[in-house]
């Protein structure tokens, strides 16, 4: 079911200030609560400096980045994409939706080609069995110029890794013993995950987004996560493992990334 289809317009072509110029201006920080904190920070900024104005927000049914009137405040069209009505049913009634599959081979039936400015998802990428696909969808929906983002997890941080290699019912239920918030019917449920490229280095990802077709390539690593705060000796000995990989920039073990892709213009 397609709730909203919308239709391609030219973006100005306009001088930008080059994307790594605004990164260094966010003093950007390797540490885990630093993506958290200013992911919404930076899309905001760069939305602001490149004028990108027509956003899909992946997944966001349950959760939007922006509420509507912060979008209105800021001059932007936000869509909201899920695959689940009932996730769509939860977000607010004055955005517009599309529910599909956003990683699909035949998205692009429902969804116009550069109808977007600004695609972006947190924390769906790897729920994604075929990510590639999704970055080959998420570059035919851009407009020139416009941008795909993704925050994800990434391997081979010890706790997604281990959340990789074992079945999800064991998954599931250490998860919910140590954050019982984490229940089905909680705002924050547990998914099954397969971690298809993501990753904290440039060199795994990079490769796949330019032979889709985007012009530049960015993957800002971090490290740290909460998951063994609540088991003592674990906790001391991964915080030790994280200050370690953090220190020596082991792009294997970062613990989030943003990887971000440009389609030239």
């Amino acid at each position: 079911m397609v709730q909203a289809l919308l239709r391609p317009v030219e973006p100005a072509s306009l001088p930008r200030r080059p994307l790594g110029e605004i990164l260094a201006g966010l003093g950007c920080s390797p540490d885990w609560l630093w993506s958290w904190d200013n992911y919404k920070g930076f899309v905001t900024q760069l939305s602001q400096e490149w004028r990108l104005t027509r956003h899909l927000d992946i997944g966001g049914g349950r959760d939007p980045l922006f509420m509507p009137e912060e979008a209105r405040r800021l001059g932007l069209s936000v869509t909201l994409n899920d695959i689940s009505a009932a996730e769509l049913a939860r977000a607010p009634a004055s955005y517009a939706k599309i529910r599909c599959d956003i990683a699909a081979k035949d998205t692009m039936r429902v969804i116009a080609p550069e109808s977007f400015d600004f695609v972006y998802s947190r924390m769906v990428m790897e729920h994604v069995r075929d990510a590639r696909q999704l970055w080959a969808n998420q570059y035919a929906m851009l407009a020139p110029g416009g941008v795909a983002l993704a925050f994800v997890p990434t391997l081979y941080a010890p706790a997604f890794a281990l959340n990789h290699a074992i079945p999800e019912s064991v998954s599931g239920a250490i998860l919910r013993r140590l954050f019982p918030d984490r229940h089905e019917d909680s705002d924050n449920p547990k998914f099954p995950a397969f971690y298809d490229l993501c990753y904290g280095d440039e060199r795994k990802v990079a490769p796949v987004l330019r032979e889709i077709g985007f012009d530049e390539v960015r993957v800002l690593p971090f490290y740290g996560y909460s998951y063994f705060w609540k088991i003592p000796g674990l906790k001391q000995i991964d915080a030790a493992f994280t200050r370690l990989s953090r220190a020596r920039d082991w792009r294997a073990l970062t613990s989030f990334a943003y990887i971000i892709g440009v389609k030239g213009r």
